[in-house]
């Protein structure tokens, strides 16, 4: 038995046969609902069989308009939640690695118990979620933004973020400081133009 199957044969063997568990390009993606969280990473955690001490990464995904059904048949339907946290563990002990997904109910107000107290290093990387997605961790001690500057608005890596964004900053010299404005960018679609010489493609001998 490999490595891959033992680690698949011992989370069934924890969460049970009706585990959503998703073996893809010899990885493994456990998805677990929102309200069981912090009590399926516990497992994950303390569980010997299991033994993921270590959270790799944690980040946010914006689903928005990923998927949606469209004149093509066979179409992938959409998620059941428009974002969802990924956490990225490892295993020391047993050498092994698992991704674990959960949708985050609420699009408009999406908030999720914070893992720091399960994996203190989320700490850093919840906030970073919380910057670029605007996904809330109820309990973090210290929920602010950590990339974005303070007098930013909005969350840059959400789908309908504008691509110019919401201000723009500039030095006001008879201020004398940094002031912040309205986007002055004028939003506009750019065709590539393709220019190709006669022959194109055409093998010469």
């Amino acid at each position: 038995m490999t490595r891959l199957e033992t680690l698949k044969t011992n989370l069934l063997a924890h969460f049970g046969e009706a585990a959503a568990l998703v073996e893809d390009l010899g990885e493994l993606t456990l998805e677990v609902p929102a309200e069981q969280w912090i009590d399926a990473c516990l497992a994950l955690r303390d569980q010997p069989s299991l033994a993921f001490a270590t959270c790799i990464d944690l980040c946010g995904v914006d689903y928005a308009t990923w998927g949606q059904p469209s004149d093509d048949a066979g179409a992938a339907p959409r998620f059941p939640q428009r974002f969802a946290v990924v956490v990225h563990l490892l295993s020391v002990t047993h050498n092994w690695r698992l991704r674990v997904r959960t949708w985050v109910p609420n699009d408009e107000f999406p908030v999720l118990p914070s893992l720091v107290d399960v994996w203190p290093c989320a700490n850093w990387l919840e906030r970073e979620a919380f910057d670029l997605f605007g996904l809330v961790f109820e309990g973090h001690p210290d929920l602010r933004r950590i990339l974005t500057d303070y007098g930013f608005i909005g969350h840059p890596f959400r789908k309908d973020f504008p691509i110019s964004g919401n201000v723009e900053m500039r030095y006001d010299t008879e201020q004398k400081r940094v002031i912040y404005q309205p986007v002055s960018i004028e939003p506009r679609e750019i065709t590539p133009r393709i220019v190709r010489e006669e022959g194109y493609g055409i093998e010469r001998y």
